[in-house]
């Protein structure tokens, strides 16, 4: 189910808000300029669906969001537990960064971790199946699919030159919890 926790971007140790309720969290989010949606297919994808299928499947929602953002590209990315590569994917948006356009996701399958930072907090979100979250240009963030990754996203932005990380340096990732720790 999605979660999210809010801390102190000082102390990981502090809760500040603990939810699960799907309109506190949009409310909570919507308050740093980050916007959360649910979305439901209107028909049921097959687990292995191409791009194809899961693009038709999600049309009306897609083709609204580029038409209110101004986006203009659009892909499925799928990432399995078996993946030789998964380490390193999970390595590479770790550490705390910034994009030059909006990161627009939206899981249709399996979950990962968007960990948001402003105005000194730290947005936890576990984001799952038919969660759409959209991180605008510019706020400091990173994400985590846990050592074990499992998803299906949409990926909704300007350009794939405007999702490039710009990393920031700063090594805040490593002193909150991770992804796999919501199991725990």
């Amino acid at each position: 189910m999605t979660h999210l926790t809010i801390y102190p971007d000082t102390d990981p140790n502090t809760v500040l808000l603990d939810t699960r309720d799907g309109g506190e969290i949009a409310q909570a989010l919507k308050g740093i300029g980050v916007a959360f949606e649910r979305w439901e297919a209107p028909l049921a994808l097959p687990d292995e669906a191409d791009q194809e299928a899961v693009l038709k499947a999600y049309e009306d929602d897609v083709s609204r969001i580029m038409k209110e953002g101004g986006y203009r590209s659009v892909d499925v990315v799928r990432v399995k537990p078996d993946n030789p590569n998964r380490e390193e994917l999970r390595g590479k948006f770790l550490a705390e960064h910034t994009h030059d356009d909006d990161e627009v996701r939206f899981f249709v399958d399996g979950a990962g971790a968007f960990y948001l930072r402003k105005g000194g907090r730290v947005f936890r979100v576990i984001c799952e199946r038919n969660d759409l979250i959209s991180v605008p240009a510019g706020i400091t963030h990173w994400f985590d699919t846990g050592p074990a990754p499992n998803f299906c996203a949409i990926r909704i932005f300007t350009t794939p030159e405007g999702w490039v990380g710009h990393f920031t340096g700063d090594d805040i990732a490593t002193r909150f919890p991770k992804f796999e720790s919501e199991a725990a």
